[in-house]
């Protein structure tokens, strides 16, 4: 793909370029980049509006740099060897020719400017970029530099373990040169090259007193690798702080920070937090990979009715639509997918986010930071100043939050935003016991959505059994209910790393908020006698819909019953 992460700086490029229609550029800007399924540059070409060295040549241009038009006949091998393979498959570089003092590198993706930032550092040499269709510079990776795929197993018979026995965690220099030691260096970037593969969602860092522990999550569950000396704890976790930019001599209070890395020719961002512990600081870096989320409400597996609800949630011109569930079962997601609906020219949307996970291009995202003031209340309040037309607040915490978000919703907006109960008849109670007079939610809230996400059946060892009698009493089903349905289960496979399960899908329930359910909200109804009116008015429940899934072939009895 050429160039997906930059359509807004394409876009800026091509507004320079006389003689293309700006009419048509912005069609198709919002006809086809939007949506995430291709880059502005390849739907440019695509369109006939530029060709793909058109498009090189004013990349070069905009940049600064050389622009190598056509294939590459030859490349010196000395000037191959300055280069490590894994280096090269890593940022997606080919060294073309050396210079006085500097080495000139074909790039794929010649915007990343952390390839000129770190390997100023680690080849000291002057790093000069050349422009070259990225197709091409895949052709030379895959010629001169075969992939020796390492292991961490290899990587630490490479580490001379002694030289990391009795760090001192309050000597800052001694930290900083462990960190920075080539072994450190790459053992750190495999483990996040082998979770990144893997689709981990988090990856962990644990000290205890005799072991230091890496685990994996993947499709909610937790995977743990190997465990490496326990003697590598500290370097290891100081080789996150450095590339996180946290302090490292700083071990008594917790840290937070977010870390962008290029990983196997992508850029990825990792958010990290560090926790202070009885046998040194546990990490965790959250996984925000643009590439593995699917930004689009027709393939997050939502049921039609699910889909048609919050279609019509997001269009309204008014009203509040809250999704609810645990931590981790994909809220954000099904808001992105929402707002990417109404994602268009003649739409302002704002979102207030902890913190801001992806970036999407025509919604201005704001950050909150508790430490300036700037909570989700009051960055609420400043977008009422903003003219906006959609609201995104990532969570309502508080009286004062949801009071302003009722306040927007009553005054022209769409309100979106999240709250942890444990099904969607409970958002009304928790707003109510917050402190929310019941006859201004009842006039704001139009839809809410109950989540949860259960893992998939590997289709890869997918086999039908008979489930026990008891594990179909405990979910609720009866004989006469299942008929000739089969039930499946996974087996275990290489796909899916003997787990049995692969992706995850997500389970829902909705209430759309009709006259009878406002008046029993302004009555003040208890949560189960909400829960009946909405199961009454058509509201398919949670393991319901586990149900569903089961009958399906989606899921497993096991997971419904662990989720709902």
């Amino acid at each position: 793909m050429l160039y997906l992460d930059y359509n807004s700086t394409i876009r800026d490029i091509f507004r320079q370029v006389e003689g293309v229609s700006q009419h048509g550029l912005d069609e198709l800007y919002n006809d086809q980049v939007r949506d995430g399924s291709r880059s502005y540059a390849e739907s440019i070409i695509s369109a006939g509006l530029a060709s793909r060295e058109d498009v090189l040549s004013l990349v070069a241009e905009f940049l600064g740099y050389e622009l190598q038009v056509g294939e590459v006949a030859e490349i010196e091998p000395d000037i191959l060897f300055s280069i490590e393979p894994e280096i090269a498959h890593q940022y997606r570089i080919v060294p073309l020719y050396r210079s006085e003092g500097g080495v000139h590198l074909l790039a794929a993706d010649p915007f990343n400017s952390a390839i000129i930032d770190d390997l100023t550092f680690a080849l000291d040499l002057e790093i000069h970029l050349v422009v070259c269709d990225p197709d091409h510079i895949e052709e030379l990776l895959k010629k001169h530099y075969t992939k020796e795929e390492s292991t961490l197993s290899d990587l630490l018979g490479q580490v001379g373990l002694e030289d990391f026995e009795g760090l001192d965690e309050a000597k800052e220099n001694e930290l900083a040169d462990a960190a920075n030691e080539t072994p450190i260096i790459r053992f750190v970037n495999l483990v996040m090259q082998q979770a990144i593969r893997a689709q981990a969602s988090d990856i962990h860092f644990e000290p205890f007193e005799d072991e230091f522990r890496i685990r994996y999550r993947v499709d909610g569950a937790l995977y743990e690798m190997s465990p490496p000396p326990r003697s590598l704890a500290l370097p290891v976790i100081s080789r996150i702080k450095v590339i996180s930019e946290l302090n490292i001599a700083e071990h008594r209070i917790p840290q937070d920070g977010r870390v962008k890395l290029t990983i196997e020719g992508r850029a990825v961002d990792l958010r990290v937090s560090t926790l202070p512990t009885q046998f040194g600081e546990s990490v965790v870096l959250r996984v925000l990979d643009k590439s593995a989320v699917n930004l689009d409400l027709d393939n997050l597996g939502l049921p039609d009715s699910v889909k048609t609800g919050i279609r019509d949630a997001v269009r309204r011109p008014n009203g509040i639509f809250i999704v609810t569930g645990p931590t981790g079962s994909g809220k954000t997601t099904t808001l992105y997918s929402a707002l990417r609906e109404v994602n268009e020219i003649d739409t302002k949307l704002l979102t207030a986010e902890d913190p801001v996970e992806y970036e999407i291009e025509g919604i201005m995202q704001v950050p909150v930071n508790h430490q300036v003031g700037l909570d989700f209340a009051r960055a609420l309040r400043a977008f009422l100043r903003q003219d906006p037309d959609k609201i995104m607040v990532g969570e309502i915490r508080d009286i004062e939050t949801a009071r302003i978000a009722v306040q927007a919703s009553l005054t022209g907006h769409v309100v979106l935003s999240t709250l942890h109960t444990n099904d969607a008849p409970g958002a009304v109670t928790r707003l109510v016991d917050m402190g929310l007079e019941p006859f201004l939610l009842s006039a704001s809230l139009e839809f809410v959505l109950a989540q949860r996400l259960v893992r998939k059946i590997c289709s890869g060892c997918k086999e039908e059994y008979a489930p026990k009698k008891e594990m179909l009493d405990a979910i609720g089903l009866k004989a006469d209910e299942i008929g000739e349905r089969r039930f499946y289960y996974g087996t275990g496979c290489e796909e899916c790393s003997q787990a049995g399960y692969r992706g995850r899908t997500g389970l829902f329930e909705m209430i759309k908020v009709t006259d009878s359910f406002r008046e029993m909200i302004n009555s003040g109804a208890a949560t189960l006698v909400l829960r009946q009116s909405a199961i009454e008015q058509g509201m398919r429940t949670l393991r319901e819909d586990g149900i569903r899934s089961i009958f399906d072939g989606e899921s497993t009895v096991e997971e419904v019953l662990k989720y709902t």
